[in-house]
């Protein structure tokens, strides 16, 4: 089904017709739709929804864009998309890329520009990281246009891997555990927050997007800073991968299988209620296999 010209999306023309290559799409599209169906991004009800799609001219936001589309062309994904790119302004960047491509590619899009690049050298000492001012003024606009474009949900490229690096950065320098949630609502109420890549591994994205040879665009912003705290992290992850192939894989099925009661966080679970089995209370024990009984883990 991948291999006739006549059954595809614009986007995925010249597609690669090796079988490595076809390996990789469908498990790209079917980690996508896992997670689009297990953490319910499809809202019900009668109007058609419609996703405000960020393209930032990076490997992981053309591979949302791809797969996204893919998902549409085949009936998995009953929602309107629109492409958005947010220029903020910053020296160099190739402002025709992108518009030229989505035209190209026959992607319905938006291209805003908003100068937030010259805030954040303002407003951010030497020294310290552009990330969070960047993130925050580029999320404003980014909801302010779905607003006015009539869309449900503001969709990101995060991906398994970004997942990952901020758990570990908020375990490493937040003192919480945390990361990047596949759906939020923002703080108005208005607007869902999505990341359907959040199954999809890094890696995977990068050998698709090069495979696809999409123009990748880089961001020279944070890309410019030696030692930040997410570069630090990921060398740590690349090592650990190294010395144990798929040990990204499992601690990211961690996340997916939390115990709240083997953790220490009383908002989470009742340690204070806790209350051994006595006469007056009901046995906490189970039955095993040759009669025994086993304590119940809690």
């Amino acid at each position: 089904m991948f291999d006739e010209p006549d059954d595809i999306h614009p986007l995925f023309h010249g597609a690669p017709s090796s079988t490595e290559f076809k390996k990789l799409r469908k498990r790209i599209v079917r980690a996508t739709r896992e997670a689009v169906e297990q953490y319910g991004m499809i809202e019900p009800g009668a109007q058609r929804p419609k996703w405000l799609v960020c393209l930032s001219g990076g490997k992981d936001s053309y591979t949302l864009l791809a797969v996204l589309h893919e998902l549409k062309w085949r009936g998995l994904l009953p929602v309107d998309l629109l492409a958005c790119n947010l220029d903020q302004g910053q020296p160099g960047f190739p402002a025709t890329v992108l518009p030229e491509f989505l035209e190209r590619m026959q992607v319905p899009h938006r291209i805003e520009y908003q100068d937030t690049y010259s805030i954040v050298m303002d407003k951010v000492p030497a020294g310290r990281t552009y990330c969070a001012l960047c993130s925050r003024l580029r999320r404003g606009n980014l909801y302010r246009i779905a607003r006015e474009e009539g869309c449900s949900a503001v969709v990101l490229g995060h991906h398994r891997d970004d997942i990952l690096e901020t758990f570990f950065m908020n375990l490493f320098h937040g003192g919480r555990l945390a990361t990047m949630p596949p759906k939020l609502v923002n703080e108005e109420g208005d607007l869902f927050l999505y990341r359907p890549l959040a199954h999809v591994a890094e890696a995977d994205c990068e050998k698709f997007a090069r495979a696809m040879n999409y123009p990748i665009i880089p961001c020279d912003l944070c890309g410019s800073q030696d030692g930040l705290q997410r570069q630090q992290v990921k060398a740590i992850l690349d090592q650990w991968e190294k010395n144990a192939p798929g040990r990204r894989q499992v601690m990211f099925r961690a996340l997916m299988n939390i115990r709240p009661s083997h953790m220490l966080d009383p908002k989470l679970f009742d340690f204070a209620g806790l209350m051994r089995a006595t006469e007056s209370q009901p046995d906490a024990t189970r039955q095993g296999e040759d009669g025994e009984k086993i304590p119940v883990l809690r």
